[in-house]
């Protein structure tokens, strides 16, 4: 390592005094001006990371779907995963670290992964559309050569699409080809199979109109349009060359506030989805003939996906394990649907991509969507041979067709992390296949009405959790304030967790209906209020 030039140039790249941030389940997320030094030490961190595991590690320089003026940088680990919660400790150690110790960090930081400076490294690099994000990429390559590592940067990409690279690259291809053409390619082609086989998608199915966000999504989108065949048409709103990123718009946006996106104009029954700031989340919607609006959002898109992946399971009859896993924010009704119409087990995680990542790989087809949007399906690999298998030797010819279906399914989805782009195949291929509209599908069970809230507090490691986040252990009295709460209204559950990235607690709440879960979640907030050290004035119903 050379210390003379690491020193001058970190220098560059000066951290900010007094500055602390965590390294969270999204990486570093916080305003872009106070990111420069993150970067360029994430640029030093990834060639660590690559050097201990031999392989290709990605960095995405994205803020999702906070607003435009901040901005974030995250690891992607070897097969498009994120980033080992290890490797976590030591990105929050060197963003944290002053400019004399940060030798020393990085010394400790080979000692502790058994790190061999002597070996290579390679990092592919990517970014969003934010204005701050190029000039911060550039301090990632910084931080790369500092310590001699190679690096590719792809410029503008979707999150989803960099995991992808990775995991193409370090498969040595076998997942795919480490670039967007084979990326569009490789996704275009599973899904016209797909559809292929749909025998009849009346004309109704064809249109889709998608709010990007004004992000990422609308150029990549963009991109791909060739690669469709003639009967989709996508119609994209929110295409960034008006409007800021993710302002009254965006998967966020619509999930939060429960109504349509700014710049998209909708008319009664027509299918709309929209994708996040980065295009890792999707959530579609339609305005029904009286006007009112239905969000269908993570938990029913786990739902389509597993009707779909059930039956056909069903029908190659291999004896595979199949489950569906969801944090404690997936709406109750959709739980008991699955459960108890479905017959699929159903398993709750703590909040995160990564424990809900973690838990699916248990199964031969794990779904995993959190209620935002963020989700995706993942398969074993003796699942993946299996059913490739039966396609080339079955002679029974529904069991082939089944199987051949389900290795579309294979490469149509991408299995690194949820991605809107390949969410959104998934979800149009199975409404052709299935003939369905996206009232029927939005029919399948209703949501129990339900609030989110959030009470700022002194401290939010007051509050500590149990039983996926679903139970309160600290502080004393609040889960037993909880229950009681609970125990007045039909069909309610509530649950209090701190939030990963700011000073509030998250309260969730749901009732038999809008009226009851709202004074549920309100009662439950005057709670947290007072026994965990609320900030400001008590909330207000």
């Amino acid at each position: 390592m050379d210390s003379e030039a690491l020193r001058k140039h970190s220098a560059l790249h000066a951290k900010p005094a007094g500055l602390t941030l965590h390294y969270g389940t999204a990486g570093f997320r916080t305003a872009a001006e106070q990111l420069d030094h993150v970067v360029f030490r994430m640029g030093l961190l990834a060639v660590l990371r690559s050097k201990a595991v031999t392989a290709t590690i990605g960095i995405m320089v994205t803020a999702s779907h906070n607003p435009e003026e901040d901005n974030g940088v995250k690891l992607v680990d070897p097969l498009g995963e994120m980033l080992h919660p290890s490797w976590e400790e030591y990105a929050t150690q060197l963003a944290n670290a002053e400019e004399q110790e940060l030798q020393k960090v990085i010394t400790e930081i080979c000692q502790k992964a058994a790190v061999n400076l002597d070996k290579d490294a390679s990092v592919f690099i990517g970014r969003d559309t934010r204005p701050s994000s190029e000039k911060l990429s550039q301090s990632v390559i910084d931080g790369i050569q500092v310590l001699g590592g190679q690096y590719h940067d792809y410029g503008l990409v979707t999150t989803p699409q960099l995991h992808y690279m990775v995991c193409c690259q370090n498969t040595q291809g076998q997942y795919g080809k480490a670039t967007l053409e084979g990326y569009y390619e490789k996704l275009s082609k599973a899904f016209m199979a797909l559809i292929k086989q749909a025998h009849c998608s009346g004309e109704f199915q064809r249109h889709l109109k998608i709010d990007c966000a004004n992000g990422v999504g609308a150029l990549k989108l963009s991109e791909m349009k060739p690669y469709f065949p003639q009967e989709v048409l996508i119609h994209i709103y929110n295409d960034g060359t008006k409007e800021k990123l993710n302002h009254l718009c965006g998967a966020d946006f619509v999930k939060v506030h429960q109504k349509p996106p700014g710049g998209l104009d909708m008319k009664p029954n027509e299918r709309c989805c929209s994708f996040d700031g980065d295009a890792d989340r999707i959530v579609y919607y339609y305005k029904d003939s009286t006007g009112h609006f239905h969000l269908i959002d993570g938990d029913k898109i786990a739902t389509l996906i597993s009707i779909f992946l059930k039956e056909l399971l069903a029908k190659v009859k291999e004896n595979f394990k199949m489950a569906v896993v969801q944090t404690a924010y997936a709406n109750g009704n959709s739980t008991r649907y699955l459960q108890e119409t479905l017959k699929v087990p159903v398993h709750c995680v703590k909040t995160g991509v990564k424990h809900l990542h973690h838990k699916a790989q248990e199964f031969d087809v794990g779904v995993y969507f959190e209620a935002n949007g963020h989700g995706t399906v993942l398969f074993s690999k003796a699942a993946e041979t299996k059913i490739r298998q039966l396609v080339k030797e079955e002679k029974d010819s529904e069991k082939r067709e089944a199987a051949k279906m389900l290795e579309n399914m294979i490469d149509l989805i991408n299995q690194t992390v949820g991605d809107a782009v390949s969410d959104m195949l998934v979800i149009e291929a199975i409404l052709a296949l299935k003939g369905l509209t996206v009232q029927q599908w939005d029919a399948l069970y209703a949501d129990l009405p339900n609030r989110l809230l959030k009470v700022q507090v002194a401290d939010r490691r007051v509050i500590d959790t149990t039983d996926a986040e679903r139970r309160a252990l600290t502080p004393p009295g609040l889960q037993e304030k909880i229950d009681a709460l609970v125990k007045k209204y039909r069909l309610s559950r509530a649950f209090v967790r701190p939030s990963g990235t700011e000073d509030v607690v998250r309260i969730y709440a749901e009732a038999d209906t809008q009226e009851n879960a709202d004074a549920l979640a309100h009662e439950v907030s005057l709670a947290v209020f007072h026994l965990a050290g609320g900030k400001g004035a008590p909330p207000q119903p």
